[in-house]
């Protein structure tokens, strides 16, 4: 017995670690953990299995790309393929040793089959770089068939994946296929085949070329460290953009988080990020059109708290429920804090800590009118003076003209006077402190 006792309370101390939660350096200290009886079980049957038997004991995923599902598309815009491979281009945010998939049949209505998938480091174009295509499987198996309404895990597969860089997925899709699960604003180059099970092969033989994401919806990596998931529309969806180039203000975030050292820690922190904006997105009510996705309280649990190690919460979301409100049934300012307050709720009951971003200006947008800019200034002035937040990131005051405060900078108006272009997505990137992240990388940190 006094053989058994420290293995049994070393488990029990691994199993406390695992649920123990990084939290904002803004937040009330953290709460002491105590085991159940049931916990402690559970440490106890830990470690009577043999080696090896349970080792996705020591997995730790996070997102390290993702996109939010929207659809089904109107006729106009649906994308069908028939026997063929489509090859998807993702940009990672935090690099690991292995990696997975989330596809995505969530907007379908009738069963979606993967016949094939692969995955590996894109070289350029549609090609992927030699040594480095993975055979992805499902549950064991060479291909999946998901049902209406759910989405399917890969298994994990070894590959090295660095920070930063872009990744091949190929999907190969038996029969005639509509991409009734789609994420419309892709803002990338994707490659659809010529007829045939292409996923194995280096170069793509293309028949055109798509700047949507059919289908799948996230790639994570084993890796130390916290993902951080940012909530939005289309300012976050990264919306007149360049083509290409990443330049949405999560894809600025993520750089910095690579490439910055703390001046505290010392250190480069390990975050995954992971977008989840969606042009034309709501917080309260849906859009008519379907490729705007379902509301943020709608497609909360789907986009935030089913993401791979997320533990921060970004949330800019509002201005399409203020410019899209009418006279007849207007949005105020107190019907969107009280959706805030349902998400900050919903989040912080899973642990996740949670920031508010205010909303940048509007002025000149077709949807403009000084009684909306009325409840964006009050919005505003609550995000950042009531401490509902864990903390709060001042996007309105990073992208204002100074001397025309409800109007863009015109240096960052992408000319919609809406969406900020790459330079007014790339200060939005950079208004963002690292420091509201400090207390997570530390604890992700390696020990020297």
């Amino acid at each position: 017995m006094n053989r058994i006792l420290p293995t049994l309370v070393h488990a029990a101390q691994r199993l406390a670690a695992a649920f123990t939660l990084p939290t904002s350096s803004v937040q009330p200290p953290r709460r002491r953990l105590f085991l159940s009886g049931a916990m402690l079980a559970a440490a106890i049957a830990f470690t009577s299995q043999p080696a090896g038997a349970q080792s996705w004991q020591n997995e730790h995923w996070l997102g390290a790309w993702g996109t939010a599902p929207a659809g089904p598309p109107p006729d106009t815009s649906l994308q069908t393929f028939t026997d063929q491979t489509l090859r998807l281009i993702v940009h990672t945010s935090i690099g690991g040793n292995r990696v997975r998939i989330r596809v995505s049949n969530e907007l379908g209505s009738t069963p979606l089959t993967i016949g094939a998938a692969r995955i590996g480091l894109r070289a350029a174009g549609s090609d992927v770089a030699a040594g480095t295509d993975r055979a992805l499987t499902f549950g064991g198996r060479s291909f999946v068939t998901i049902p209406p309404g759910a989405p399917a895990l890969s298994d994990p597969v070894e590959l090295n994946v660095p920070p930063l860089s872009d990744l091949a997925v190929s999907l190969y899709l038996p029969g005639t296929v509509q991409a009734t699960t789609v994420h419309q604003l892709a803002l990338q180059t994707n490659y659809v085949s010529l007829p045939g099970n292409f996923t194995a092969a280096p170069t793509l033989p293309v028949q055109r070329t798509i700047q949507v994401w059919p289908f799948l919806t996230e790639v994570d990596v084993d890796s130390l460290g916290p993902t951080i998931v940012t909530l939005g529309d289309s300012i976050t969806d990264g919306t007149r953009s360049t083509l290409d180039t990443n330049n949405r203000w999560p894809d600025w975030l993520a750089r910095r988080l690579q490439t910055e050292r703390d001046p505290v820690l010392g250190i480069n922190a390990r975050f995954g990020v992971v977008n989840r904006g969606i042009s034309g997105n709501r917080l309260l009510g849906n859009s008519p059109n379907t490729l705007a996705g379902r509301s943020a309280q709608e497609r909360f649990d789907r986009d935030v708290l089913a993401t791979a190690g997320v533990r921060y919460l970004v949330i800019l979301i509002g201005i399409n429920d203020i410019g899209n409100s009418s006279a007849t049934n207007p949005v105020t300012a107190e019907d969107l804090i009280a959706g805030y307050r349902q998400l900050i709720l919903r989040a912080r009951a899973k642990g996740i800590s949670v920031i508010g971003a205010t909303l940048t200006p509007f002025e000149g947008a077709g949807y403009y009118s000084p009684e909306k800019e009325v409840v964006r200034q009050a919005v505003n002035n609550w995000i950042r003076n009531n401490d509902e937040f864990d903390a709060v990131i001042d996007f309105d005051r990073a992208t204002r003209d100074p001397a025309h405060p409800t109007r863009l900078l015109p240096a960052y108006d992408s000319g919609d006077h809406l969406h900020p272009n790459d330079l007014g997505y790339q200060a939005m990137g950079n208004a963002v402190p690292l420091s509201l992240f400090r207390s997570a990388a530390k604890a992700a940190a390696p020990v020297k």
